[in-house]
């Protein structure tokens, strides 16, 4: 039940959970207000509302509807037509999608991520440790969390790599997203389960950068010393409202501040300019005239078979 104004301030009715996209709703609509100079009473009074049922739209409990969200753009003295409609589009989507299939069977963190990478129109990712979730086989994917530093059950892994492999549908459904990969080459030397599970995966990376809108690139264990913290800037339409996902083993961190946004691009410029040239199966060897990412992979593979 959306908030009503005969009810403000009595708690009823209020989302309990909000999904990130409800609460980057509510932290775009607070910025938007902080930088007019305005107070939330003040622009609650602007808006026909009381203070409270501003916070809570602002924490994203609730909803603000679209008529008060352009009159709240109108009085922060926001004018960006592309933003304002994004924000509409994040006020009045459902939530709903393929991951909805999954709701209270895996971590609501989860559940984001799949949202966020639905509406993507680019994916940026760095992993210094493993194949990036989208890239992964199955096999490897089961291989990784069977052999987690968190205990989990047996059916909790199973649930878990449905959710991995059924998420990269993002890749080869309609209009799917720019995916940029840089995976630092200690990712391709682990040791996961048989060693037919780690061929399949590398041959898989080959298999994914034929598609057009993807590119993997290696980060050599000769290169400058990688960035240790493995992350993935999602990037919609309107680029001010990216996401920056932090990977943590505890819990991920979700940050959409234009300061986070902008260092993780910088940092994810960089390694690209460090890493090896972008697997490239096209290429014949004898047409190469430098080390590249295929021809490391190539040449983990041999040992495998």
């Amino acid at each position: 039940m959306d908030w009503s104004p005969e009810r403000e301030g009595d708690g009823v009715g209020l989302r309990s959970s909000p999904t990130y996209r409800q609460r980057r709703l509510g932290a775009e609509l607070r910025r938007m207000r902080e930088r007019s100079g305005l107070s939330s009473y003040e622009m609650a009074a602007r808006l026909g509302m009381k203070q409270p049922q501003l916070s809570h739209i602002e924490a994203g409990r609730t909803t603000i509807g679209v008529e008060r969200l352009r009159a709240l753009a109108s009085e922060s003295g926001v004018s960006d037509a592309p933003y304002i409609e994004a924000l509409i589009e994040m006020e009045q989507a459902s939530g709903k999608g393929w991951w909805s299939a999954h709701r209270d069977k895996v971590p609501a963190s989860r559940m984001d991520m799949a949202e966020l990478e639905a509406g993507a129109d680019a994916i940026l990712c760095y992993e210094p440790t493993f194949v990036p979730g989208l890239l992964q086989t199955r096999e490897y994917a089961t291989a990784i969390h069977r052999a987690g530093y968190v205990h989990t059950s047996h059916e909790e892994d199973e649930l878990a790599v449905a959710f991995r492999v059924e998420r990269q549908q993002v890749l080869t459904g309609e209009q799917a997203p720019r995916f940029h990969a840089v995976v630092n080459e200690a990712a391709l030397h682990a040791s996961l389960g048989s060693p037919g599970v780690m061929r399949t995966q590398l041959k898989r990376l080959i298999e994914l950068s034929r598609l057009p809108h993807v590119t993997i690139q290696i980060f050599p264990f000769d290169g400058p010393v990688p960035f240790g913290t493995p992350f993935t800037l999602i990037e919609p339409s309107v680029k001010e409202l990216s996401t920056v996902l932090v990977a943590h083993i505890e819990q991920s961190l979700y940050l959409g501040d234009a300061d986070a946004i902008a260092r993780y691009n910088t940092s994810f410029a960089k390694m690209c300019e460090m890493a090896l040239p972008p697997v490239d199966a096209t290429v014949s060897p004898e047409a190469r005239s430098g080390k590249d990412s295929l021809g490391l992979i190539q040449r983990l593979l041999y040992p495998l078979l």
